[in-house]
């Protein structure tokens, strides 16, 4: 799984604003027009399906949930966790 943000150069905090201008900067140069390196059409094509994702709302909460998922580290370890917090605020 490619990482959207890190494709455009962003961290997952970025505003809209902020991803049109990576979008527009890393499109400009990767264009195969303007770029002739061997990988500038893939690399594009991952520029503007980071694009996709990430400027429509809804897309991209379910990207952002699926990456916090895959970056769970332990997830036992992460639900041992969540439990024990949830019991010792009940009790």
């Amino acid at each position: 799984m490619t990482d959207h943000y890190t494709t455009l150069g962003l961290s997952s905090a970025a505003s809209l604003a902020d991803i049109k201008k990576a979008f527009r900067q890393k499109a400009s140069f990767w264009h195969p027009d303007k770029n002739p390196a061997p990988d500038a059409p893939a690399r594009f094509r991952a520029v503007q399906q980071a694009y996709e994702v990430l400027l429509d709302a809804d897309k991209r909460q379910a990207y952002d949930d699926n990456r916090r998922r895959n970056l769970l580290d332990s997830p036992l370890e992460t639900a041992q966790g969540i439990w024990h917090n949830y019991f010792s605020q009940l009790l």
